[in-house]
C-alpha cells in the first residue's frame, strides 16, 4: 500500500520537551467533542487523520494500531533513531577494549577531526558534550529538482562543517550538552577505522542479524528505494518518497515498528551489552544544558547510549529517541523496566506542528 501525502522537509525541530505535560491536540477536533485532558492512544488515533497528520502508525506493548491509510507493517525512514544503533555498536567495541571511552577521538580519526578538537573524547561524542560546530547545510528544495536524491559523504560533510567554523574557538570539553549529528558521523568513521570494515557491515553483524531484524537496514547513499509497504510522500507536488539515506550513521536507517520494538527490548534487557556498558546506556552527563539544546529544556537529557530521557506527567522518567526524515516523524520510548513501550510514526502534512501529537501519544502510551 502506498499513501499520497503532502509533506515539508523540515525535520522535527524540537523533540519531546523533558518534563513537559502533553498539550491538548486541538481545542475542538473536527469530529466534534473536545479531546480529553488525558486522552488514550485510541482517543488520539480516533481523531486522525486531520489537517496536520495524514497517517499514523502506533505499536504499544507489542500491539499495532493505525490511523489513515497506513499499514502496521509499513517501512519507515527512522532518521535520528539511527543514533541509538550507532552508539550501541560503539559501546560494544568499548566492551571489547577496541575503543577507549575517555580516549581522544582524534587518535582514531586524525584525518577527520581538526587539531582544535584534539581534546574531544569518544564519551563526549556519545553524549553530545563534544562542542563540535554546527553542521553544514544539507540538500534541500533550494538545490533544485532531484534535491532529495543528492547526498554528501560523511567525511566531506564533516570537513565542510569544520571549514565553516574555522574562525570559531572550540569550547572547552566537556562542553555543555548540545545535540549534534556530527558526533554520530565521527563515531561511524571511528567504527570503520578500528574494525577495518564498513559501518554498515558492523551494524548488520552486531545488531541486525543477531536480533533477526529482517526489515531493518542502512542503505547506501545512492540507494533511494524504500521497500513496500510504505507511505508515498510529496513535497510541493514532487514525490520525495525515494530519497538518499546519506545521513548514514546519524540518520539513514530504514526499519519497521516491530523491528524497532525488538531492538529496544533487547537493548533495555542487556542482551546487546555487558553490564558495565549497559549502565552507560542510561548515563546522562552532569554538565550544563546548551542554549540551543532545546529538546532537553532545563537539564541535559541525552545519555551515553544515545537515548533521550523524558519525564511523564506522573513524574516517571522514560527513555527513547525521536527521529525525522522528510515525510516521517517517528520514535520509540519505554519505561526502564519495559513495563510499557511505544513505537510511533506520523506522516505530517506540513500544515502544522505535530509535536503535540507526539507528546500526547508518548504520555498516553507509557502510562499505566
Amino acid at each position: 500500500m502506498r499513501i499520497r501525502l503532502a509533506v515539508t522537509t523540515v525535520a522535527l525541530a524540537t523533540a519531546l520537551a523533558a518534563g513537559a505535560a502533553a498539550p491538548a491536540i486541538a481545542a475542538r477536533p473536527a469530529s466534534g467533542a473536545p479531546m480529553s485532558a488525558t486522552p488514550t492512544v485510541q482517543d488520539i488515533l480516533g481523531r486522525l487523520p486531520d489537517d496536520v497528520v495524514a497517517g499514523a502508525l502506533i505499536r504499544r506493548d507489542g500491539v499495532g494500531a493505525t490511523a489513515g491509510p497506513v499499514t502496521a507493517d509499513a517501512y519507515l525512514r527512522i532518521g535520528s533513531v539511527t543514533k541509538v544503533f550507532t552508539n550501541t555498536v560503539v559501546l560494544q567495541l568499548l566492551a571489547e577494549h577496541r575503543i577507549g571511552l575517555d580516549t581522544p577521538a582524534r587518535r582514531y580519526v586524525p584525518e577527520v577531526l581538526p587539531e582544535a578538537y584534539a581534546g574531544v573524547t569518544v564519551r563526549q561524542l556519545l553524549d553530545h558534550t563534544s562542542g563540535l560546530p554546527k553542521p553544514a547545510g544539507t540538500p534541500g528544495p533550494a538545490d533544485g529538482p532531484g534535491w532529495q536524491l543528492k547526498s554528501v559523504a560523511p567525511g566531506d560533510f564533516l570537513r565542510e562543517s569544520f571549514a565553516a567554523a574555522a574562525d570559531e574557538v572550540p569550547p572547552a570539553t566537556p562542553a555543555a550538552q548540545q545535540y549534534n549529528g556530527l558526533n554520530s558521523l565521527v563515531l561511524g568513521l571511528i567504527v570503520e577505522k578500528v574494525t577495518g570494515r564498513s559501518f554498515t557491515a558492523e551494524l548488520e553483524r552486531r545488531i541486525i542479524r543477531p536480533l533477526h531484524l529482517s526489515h531493518t537496514s542502512l542503505p547506501a547513499a545512492d540507494d533511494p528505494a524504500l521497500p513496500s509497504p510504505h507511505a508515498e510522500v510529496y513535497l510541493d507536488g514532487q514525490d520525495v518518497t525515494e530519497q538518499s539515506p546519506y545521513p548514514w550513521a546519524e540518520g539513514g536507517m530504514i526499519s519497521t515498528a516491530a523491528d524497532l520494538d525488538r531492538f529496544l527490548t533487547a537493548l533495555f534487557r542487556g542482551r546487546l551489552l555487558p553490564p558495565a556498558q549497559q549502565e552507560l546506556v542510561f548515563e546522562v552527563p552532569d554538565v550544563s544544558n546548551g542554549v540551543d539544546n532545546t529538546n532537553c529544556v532545563k537539564d541535559p537529557c541525552y545519555s551515553v547510549g544515545g537515548l533521550m530521557r523524558y519525564q511523564l506527567p506522573n513524574g516517571e522518567y522514560v527513555w527513547g529517541k525521536t527521529g525525522s526524515r522528510p515525510g516521517w516523524d517517528n520514535g520509540f520510548f519505554a519505561t526502564r523496566d519495559l513495563r510499557h513501550r511505544l513505537e510511533y510514526s506520523l506522516n505530517p502534512t506540513g500544515a502544522g506542528n505535530d509535536l503535540p501529537y507526539i507528546k500526547a501519544l508518548v504520555n498516553a502510551g507509557l502510562a499505566d
